[in-house]
């Protein structure tokens, strides 16, 4: 037997973070782009945008910058706000699941 969990943070119950938004943020930071991000995600282009805009409206912050057009093309990255999110997320997660391992093996005696 293992513990698995789901980790997300809401501002007044709508979700702002997530596990799987950080992973989206983080595809986008490989990518460069939304759409190479949504992509390698499986997901829509839409889907991959609206929860970057759930995000920024909601943390009243932008996260990601991109840029139209031109010679060689649109593009995005990672503003540093969300780049700090991402990190606090990353340690929190990391805390959170220490937490877990330990509390599930303290109430869970299995044998050998």
């Amino acid at each position: 037997m293992q513990p698995r969990y789901n980790l997300w943070i809401e501002i007044d119950g709508q979700v702002v973070l997530s596990l799987w938004r950080a992973e989206l943020l983080r595809a986008v930071a490989r990518a460069g782009s939304i759409s190479a991000a949504a992509e390698s995600l499986g997901i829509p282009y839409r889907v991959a945008w609206q929860k970057i805009h759930e995000m920024e409206t909601r943390l009243g912050r932008k996260l990601v910058e991109t840029q139209t057009g031109g010679q060689h093309g649109g593009g995005a990255r990672l503003t540093a706000d969300a780049e700090r999110y991402l990190e606090q997320f990353d340690r929190f997660a990391h805390d959170l699941e220490r937490f877990v391992n330990d509390a599930f093996a303290a109430n869970f005696h299995l044998p050998d």
